[in-house]
């Protein structure tokens, strides 16, 4: 039976090798995150006010047809950050920060809204966990270009909001992981770790640990 993963998780934390290693050990595709270049991208840098809404349409757009392109597919997959991350946390830190006001913040979460009622959600959304100096070390060995400046300021509000958001996601199970310190490349048990709680969920198998003081009080 096909099944859908995403894997969720702030600038840096791993999302994009996890998804590569779990596709590679359950013989699943990758969805990783959308490359087209955002038309709006240029003008947001320039004046973010004016350009959030634009830039954030956009980005919902690309993001859905991503999504349409997971549902058509005919075998299981694992997707590079969800349609949801963009509105939960990015669109609503613009917001937070000033750079889209109410009036486009609140028409562009109807549509996001409106576009999160007609898809199907994932079977299992997998949060990978990382404080921020741990996010910026790791931004910092990738050395990308766009993300050399991205203050540690930014990181902390992205993971508060990420914390706000699965701590309310409830149209799939939750797979939360603490990635400090997990490193799948240096590390593939850490992978096989994550693989081994992935399958408990996808097949419903958990087990409930109670502590002797638990059980103890359970029965006075």
């Amino acid at each position: 039976m096909k099944k859908f993963i995403a894997v969720a998780g702030n600038i840096g934390v791993g999302k994009s090798t996890l998804v590569h290693l779990l596709c590679e050990k359950m013989g699943w595709e990758p969805f990783y995150e959308p490359v087209t270049e955002n038309p709006y991208i240029a003008d947001f840098y320039k004046d973010m006010n004016a350009w959030s809404f634009h830039s954030q349409v956009f980005f919902l757009t690309h993001r859905l047809r991503i999504h349409q392109r997971i549902l058509a597919f005919p075998g299981s997959v694992i997707q590079d950050r969800s349609i949801y991350e963009d509105a939960e946390v990015f669109a609503h830190n613009l917001y937070l920060q000033g750079n889209l006001n109410e009036r486009d913040y609140e028409t562009y979460r109807a549509l996001y809204l409106t576009v999160a009622d007609f898809i199907p959600p994932p079977d299992l959304v997998i949060y990978l966990r990382a404080a921020s100096n741990t996010l910026q070390k790791r931004i910092n060995l990738r050395d990308r270009d766009y993300e050399r400046k991205i203050p540690t300021e930014y990181l902390d509000q992205l993971n508060q909001l990420y914390e706000q958001w699965i701590n309310n996601f409830t149209l799939c199970p939750v797979l939360t992981v603490p990635a400090d310190d997990l490193d799948y490349v240096a590390h593939p048990r850490h992978c096989d770790l994550i693989l081994a709680k992935v399958q408990e969920k996808l097949t419903g198998k958990d087990e409930v640990i109670f502590s002797a003081e638990e059980v103890n009080m359970a029965t006075d």
